[in-house]
């Protein structure tokens, strides 16, 4: 992972809550609230939780009297999942799910929504939402699978490698995509700790009324954006209108769908 693959700032929390939420995060995110709403959680804790489309999937779900803490590295993503809820019962904290700033054996549950690729030590993440995590509690969590099965973004990944032949920019397959051997994942929750692991693959279709708005999803509401500036620095629209393309060939100029898919993860304290 390079440094900028966790740079959420600038335009990008707007962009990606308003274009890349609805086209592949919110089914993952009504999904993994139902499964955490099973263990009926008194308090809960997510990280990694973004512009809080699972926050928000979460409370419409879970008890009246249940309490999030919803946390992430980038300020300027909570900052913009405030705008969206007025629910008291959600608490927006920046925290680093690396070093938890909260007292061992504090929550029932700990929720993290496709933030688990971007932690640089993904055992020691692994074993504070353990730490935090009462007797019994439950860490839920799900990761992309390949980019080859997530259509959308293998489209724009392969238009930006014909863009940028020399230096092709390569996040979404780095990092989104980048973690889901199950095996690994497996053997890292172990070595947090962690028992009853179980993990199931999910497809969903992703939907977007035109080629455009995917494009500028993925080129502009993601960390993709700085890549891609690197190379350029008034290339972003280019690389978009590239990426639009592309799109267009592969899937049609009107209303489209791509498959996407996740890993879900469960696991257990003990």
């Amino acid at each position: 992972m390079v440094a900028s693959d966790k740079l959420f700032a600038g335009s990008i929390p707007e962009i990606y809550d308003r274009f890349l939420v609805p086209l592949i995060f919110e089914p993952y995110a009504r999904d993994l609230a139902r499964r955490l709403a099973q263990a009926t959680p008194g308090n809960v804790l997510e990280t990694a939780a973004g512009t809080g489309v699972l926050t928000r999937a979460m409370a419409s779900i879970l008890a009246a009297e249940a309490r999030i803490v919803a946390t992430d590295l980038n300020q300027p993503m909570l900052d913009r999942a405030a705008l969206s809820s007025g629910d008291g019962r959600i608490e927006w904290r920046q925290a680093d799910a690396l070093a938890l700033p909260f007292t061992d054996q504090s929550f029932d549950a700990v929720a993290c929504q496709f933030g688990a690729m971007f932690f640089p030590d993904k055992v020691l993440a692994y074993k504070e939402a353990r730490r935090i995590l009462r007797p019994g509690g439950r860490f839920l969590f799900n990761v992309w699978g390949p980019i080859s099965d997530n259509e959308f973004a293998d489209t724009v990944t392969d238009a930006l490698a014909v863009l940028f032949p020399h230096d092709p920019p390569r996040f979404m397959a780095r990092t989104p995509h980048g973690y889901h051997d199950v095996q690994l994942i497996r053997q890292e929750l172990d070595a947090a700790g962690f028992t009853a692991v179980s993990i199931d693959t999910v497809d969903h279709r992703s939907k977007a009324p035109s080629p455009r708005e995917p494009a500028i999803a993925y080129c502009q509401g993601t960390p993709l954006r700085n890549e891609i500036e690197a190379r350029d620095a008034s290339g972003l629209e280019a690389a978009t209108q590239r990426a639009t393309e592309a799109l267009s060939r592969r899937f049609g100029t009107g209303a489209i769908e791509g498959r996407i898919q996740a890993l879900v993860i469960s696991a257990s304290r003990g």
